[in-house]
């Protein structure tokens, strides 16, 4: 399935990489391309959010009320997201859709000649032999990556060869090289730039989540008297707020594992992946502030 998205994924890429002959560049509007794309997604996120925090009270209720009869409380809750046109699985989608777009640009990047230049196996298979054959390195995970390097000596080796033009990918982007691997260049101190930075924008995101979950949290504690719609009765539920609190801690917890999966597969992957996570992240960033206040002046 992964291969599937990476080979229409190269597409893409390739044509904007023949836009503007830079593959650093091409990866940055790639990004671009593909946040345009998950803008509704994002949107229908966002809107989701904002409509959960305001429904906590009424699941507050329901929980207290039913709280000896499961059956109808799931009943009752069901009740509740349908007639708020909400679904409690509609988190699912945003990761679902996160883990797909993950590992697809992992197999873009890992082998742009294989999903990007459309070059064929039996020519890469035969071009890592060469290589072998004159006892040049050849990593086992990223073996295009290394014919991306090889080019020139490539190119003397099979001077008719048309096919070996695919190979010449201007990989520089402000003096960086993006077919380097951190893992196998740990003396090179500019192979840590990309992901350092991406590190630092992740930081931020999680901050905007934490807060905005905290304040969400607040407001839940501070409206923690709950009137009953029967019985006119005020509910002052405290367990209530401790499991909120230990679903606060949860969802710290799961925001922080995307970014440190991602940063561990930056320092084993090709910079042209952190490269796109970094993006990613600084447009998500610009994301969040940006609908924030459409959705909160639209509320107003």
């Amino acid at each position: 399935m992964f291969e599937f998205f990476a080979n229409i994924f190269g597409y893409l890429l390739e044509l904007l990489y023949n836009l503007v002959n830079n593959y650093g560049i091409a990866i940055i509007l790639f990004t671009i391309v593909i946040k345009l794309i998950l803008l509704p997604l994002s949107i229908k996120q966002q809107r989701t959010m904002k409509k959960s925090a305001k429904i906590q009270e009424k699941l507050k209720v329901i929980q207290f009320k039913y709280k000896n009869d499961p059956e109808k409380l799931n009943q009752e809750m069901m009740a509740l997201y349908k007639n708020e046109k909400m679904s409690p699985f509609s988190g699912c989608l945003t990761a679902i859709v996160q883990l797909i777009l993950l590992l697809s640009i992992f197999y873009l990047v890992r082998s742009p000649l294989t999903f990007m230049e459309k070059m064929n196996t039996e020519d890469i298979n035969k071009y890592v032999s060469q290589l072998q054959e004159e006892e040049k390195q050849v990593s086992s995970v990223y073996p295009e990556i290394d014919l991306i390097r090889e080019y020139k000596f490539l190119k003397e080796k099979n001077p008719d060869d048309q096919n070996i033009e695919k190979l010449n990918l201007q990989m520089n982007f402000l003096g960086l090289d993006l077919s380097k691997v951190p893992q196998q260049n740990m003396t090179d101190y500019t192979v840590y730039i990309i992901p350092a930075l991406y590190i630092l924008s992740s930081f931020i995101s999680i901050r905007m989540t934490t807060a905005m979950q905290k304040k969400m949290n607040k407001k839940n504690k501070e409206n923690s008297g709950v009137i009953d719609g029967e019985t006119g009765k005020e509910l002052v539920v405290k367990e209530e707020n401790n499991e909120m609190d230990a679903v606060m801690q949860t969802n710290k917890m799961m925001s922080w594992m995307m970014p440190i999966m991602s940063i561990s597969i930056a320092f084993v992957a090709p910079l042209g992946l952190a490269l796109y996570w970094l993006v990613s992240n600084v447009l998500m960033i610009a994301e969040r502030l940006v609908l924030n206040k459409i959705i909160k002046t639209e509320e107003e």
